[in-house]
């Protein structure tokens, strides 16, 4: 028996729990783009899906709505794939356990992949109702929004009428964005010159317990990064024992997720041991009270008798971890327009160790494209100092506020109907597929909005059921008024 059966709508989590039954990561959308393709044609609609996996699926209008304007809905069918350590599902392979109270929805072990699943969930659900009065609809199922928005980068658009979207890639009951950041990731990396170990103690060196979360949506909230509290704890030991040599640095599989571990390998002179084993102790409690009541679980620690094949120079090593100690991190500059909205900042995603060095990547993002380049440029500048390099790639651009549109006022209108309340217009710093499209079909109106989602990205992601409940709501009554 289906887990989520007994939910309403019961069309939305029924399909919802089809798309988690199959795996669906970024750069790993087959199956679930061709699950898309093969609902399309059991409705009977014209679907179209391309050679990265989007797909587009046309619905005619229903009778009495032949005139109306065409309405793009939108989702992205990737998912940010994150699970425990004692998860031993193969998440490239496998679909999800999903598992609800009635009021929540959430994965045993594993994110949810809530974002976006459940807009595609919804929009299926719409194509699926033949009662539901709607103007012509064009569902647009977009790939690896999560690394970089290449399956909107993709996207051919030409066949495309509506000047209306309707993005569902939202997290917030009530709320309606009108304005997103741009973005760019920058993979960058600083060499790194090898010599035999030697005699001294190995160590394991582990940062971990930490809460992490979606790099846009929870960059203001102050929570540490397990890459950047990595290069200090080593920089700052490196100051107590001259002699510790950098073995590795590992930490983060995703540009835009704020990292939660990192684990290190060093070596350090048999007479500085005990010292070092001091200052572990020491830092922690350094970490536990800086963090305290933000990332409560924060812990460093260190193990004794690890493996390591040799270890980078001191100047190698002092270059890396010298060079990296003054990469800026976190949020970097506010919003006036939008009190409380973070305008620019950037997050170190992935480190790891190579023979060569050690490589990692950025996720920078701000409203304002100037910004955006003057911390590329930042980046560049202090890497080159260190002997390093820095690429750009995925770059795309923001979502500028508009102060005219007839969409948002019609959403506005729709909200009040079905929910008795006001809705609250904002931007974001999260970025949204919406700027792509604005670039690709000329005079579009946006408007993004979705369901009560709690800690994407993570293990702890839920999905509130009444929300989504709600949201499907406001999507029909939408759609009804778009005559």
């Amino acid at each position: 028996m289906a887990v989520l059966s007994g939910l309403e709508p019961k069309a939305v989590f029924e399909y919802f729990e089809k798309l988690c039954a199959v795996p669906h990561g970024s750069h790993n959308t087959k199956q679930i783009s061709d699950l898309c393709v093969s609902l399309a044609r059991e409705l009977g609609l014209k679907c179209r899906q391309d050679e990265v996996n989007n797909v587009v699926i046309w619905k005619e209008a229903s009778p009495g709505y032949e005139g109306a304007e065409p309405v793009i809905l939108q989702g992205h069918i990737d998912m940010v794939c994150v699970k425990t350590e004692d998860c031993p599902k193969d998440m490239a392979r496998e679909g999800l356990d999903v598992r609800t109270d009635g009021k929540w929805v959430w994965a045993d072990r594993t994110s949810l992949g809530g974002d976006n699943g459940i807009a595609v969930a919804m929009i299926l659900a719409i194509l699926a109702d033949d009662s539901l009065p709607h103007p012509p609809l064009e569902a647009v199922f977009t790939v690896d929004e999560e690394v970089g928005m290449d399956g909107a980068f993709a996207l051919d658009c030409s066949d495309l009428k509506g000047k209306k979207l309707v993005n569902l890639d939202s997290e917030e009951e009530g709320v309606f964005t009108v304005s997103c950041a741009g973005g760019a990731r920058l993979d960058c990396f600083l060499p790194g010159e090898w010599e035999p170990l030697g005699e001294g103690a190995a160590y394991l060196v582990t940062l971990d317990g930490l809460l992490g979360g979606h790099s846009g949506m929870d960059i203001d909230k102050g929570r540490a990064s397990a890459n950047q509290m990595m290069v200090r704890a080593l920089y700052s030991a490196l100051e107590r024992c001259p002699g510790l040599r950098l073995g590795g640095i590992q930490g983060g599989r995703f540009d835009n997720v704020i990292c939660p571990k990192n684990e290190a390998l060093v070596s350090v002179p048999a007479q500085e041991a005990e010292a070092f084993e001091v200052f572990i102790r020491e830092f922690d409690a350094i970490l536990k009270n800086e963090y305290a009541g933000c990332d409560d679980g924060i812990s460093l620690a260190c193990r004794r008798g690890a493996l390591m094949d040799g270890a980078m120079t001191r100047g190698s090593t002092e270059n890396i971890l010298r060079t990296m100690l003054v990469l800026p991190q976190g949020v970097q500059a506010m919003n006036v327009d939008f009190p409380g909205l973070v305008q620019t900042s950037l997050n170190l995603g992935i480190v790891e160790t190579k023979p060569d060095g050690v490589h990692f990547s950025f996720s920078v993002r701000s409203c304002i494209a100037s910004q955006k380049a003057m911390l590329i440029q930042c980046l560049r500048a202090i890497l080159e100092l260190g002997g390093g390099t820095a690429s750009e790639r995925s770059s795309y651009p923001g979502w500028q506020y508009a102060r005219q549109s007839r969409l948002r006022e019609d959403v506005l209108a729709a909200w009040k109907a079905v929910s008795g309340r006001e809705g609250k217009i904002e931007a974001t710093h999260g970025g949204l597929e919406c700027g792509l499209f604005i670039e690709k079909i000329p005079g579009l109106d946006a408007v993004s909005f979705g369901p009560e989602l709690h800690d994407v990205h993570s293990v702890k992601e839920k999905l509130s059921v009444p929300s989504t409940r709600l949201v499907y709501e406001l999507t029909c009554e939408l759609l009804r008024r778009s005559k």
